[in-house]
């Protein structure tokens, strides 16, 4: 072959290689998407399985929406509303962040809220839960839209039903308190104090006196002097909740310590995957309200978490983060499908004009692991509709390790159990 000839089959290689490239470069388009969780800081447990989670559900569809490759951008919240706040607004402004999912504290949720609607960023399945995220959102629905609906509703819808349960156990004999005397205790935030009021509307509703009301910092792990006091007034049920790891399998554990032979209703204590290994035995007779793992998804989904990520996800934190992750990715892929492209604005129009009518749902056929069916209304928003056959806690006892399910009645696996 000629020198000439060489150069010019070089050169129209070379001039394809370009234009291939050219076309390839032009063709890639990014969506980063902002997942808020506390990463660092005394629920980075939570955190763990948030990066799990969201790792696993976008290999599902190998990182990509349509033309968009889909980059996770890690949204520190440190359990601080205000360093929260302040991530957010750098998330969006230093690295471009178009839309957000995911969130833990309640507290966060409250601060957030207004740096979404201040930069118009659409947010999803935030787990904040407390009626203040409510009432701030029904306030102002057109400010707050950009706050998507909820991963986890008021806890008025769910957590009176502990009080439920152990009333019922009351009446059928199973339970048999010396007196009606209840304490209720807590993390003090906005969650912490909202499901404490949502225990003492219950218990106060159903003639039950109240010894106490006691919240705490998140951080405290020193319960000894108030499980004594708890003790020594024959406090027959303690009922409270903590989302911090250290604080919650604590309490656990120094109340079997001192003595203790109340009902524990440790809501949350669930929500972290090794929890057991943090108790052992101090959790026998321990009340906790978290979804169950009952598919052979749901099953392989934990297997598979555990074999890549070295530890037992939470249904909780684990699996509704999941499922979270994966609405959101649904909705992406319907925005895609009405505008081609994907960016705030119309991601933001997908949330208002199809998932808060409930027109766009997540359920079983979609992929779900965890609860039946994923939806919003306009009567509901931001909480999802909340019903056994749709988003639903049930009642857990726990002994050895594992949950058996005493309330709802359809749903009984086991009576309830005293001490």
């Amino acid at each position: 072959m000629s020198t000439r000839k060489s150069l010019s089959v070089a050169a129209l290689f070379t001039a394809f290689f370009l234009i291939f490239t050219c076309q390839t470069f032009a063709a890639e388009k990014v969506l980063k998407i902002g997942v808020l969780g506390p990463f660092t800081g005394p629920s980075a447990q939570t955190g763990k399985e948030f990066k799990a989670s969201v790792g696993m559900a976008l290999e599902t569809i190998d990182h990509r929406v349509g033309d968009y490759k889909i980059e996770p951008v890690w949204v520190d919240s440190q359990s601080d509303p205000a360093k929260a706040s302040g991530a957010y607004a750098e998330a969006v402004e230093g690295k471009g962040i178009q839309a957000g999912v995911l969130n833990w504290h309640s507290s966060v949720a409250i601060a957030v809220m207004d740096v979404a609607a201040q930069y118009k960023v659409p947010h999803m399945f935030g787990f904040g839960a407390s009626e203040v995220v409510n009432q701030k959102w029904q306030a102002d629905p057109e400010k707050y839209s950009y706050w998507g609906g909820k991963g986890w509703p008021v806890p008025a819808k769910l957590e009176k039903n502990y009080i439920v349960a152990l009333n019922n156990a009351l009446k059928d004999g199973k339970f048999k308190p010396k007196k009606k005397l209840a304490a209720i205790y807590g993390e003090d935030t906005d969650w912490g104090r909202s499901a404490g009021g949502s225990y003492k509307a219950a218990l106060l509703e159903s003639g039950w006196e109240i010894h106490s009301e006691e919240y705490f910092p998140a951080t405290q792990t020193d319960f000894y002097p108030l499980l004594s006091k708890y003790r020594k007034a024959g406090v027959a049920v303690v009922a409270g909740t903590s989302t911090s790891p250290s604080a919650i399998t604590a309490f656990v554990k120094q109340s079997a310590e001192v003595g203790l032979k109340s009902v524990i209703v440790a809501s949350g204590l669930g929500w972290i995957g090794d929890w057991y290994k943090m108790t052992g035995p101090a959790s026998n007779y321990v009340l906790d309200s978290i979804p169950q793992l009952t598919t052979p998804e749901a099953q392989q989904w934990a297997k598979d978490v555990k074999e890549r990520y070295g530890f037992n996800p939470s249904p909780s934190a684990g699996g509704l983060s999941y499922d979270g992750i994966r609405m959101f990715i649904k909705i992406l892929q319907r925005t895609h499908e009405l505008h081609g492209r994907l960016d705030k604005e119309t991601i933001h129009k997908t949330m208002v004009e199809e998932v808060n009518t409930g027109k766009l749902t997540y359920g079983k056929t979609d992929g779900a692991i965890i609860m039946n069916e994923y939806k919003y209304t306009a009567e509901t928003m931001p909480d999802m509709v909340v019903a056994p056959d749709a988003y639903f806690f049930p009642i857990l006892q726990y002994q050895t390790g594992k949950g058996h399910i005493i309330f709802p009645e359809v749903w009984k696996e086991k009576d309830f159990q005293q001490k």
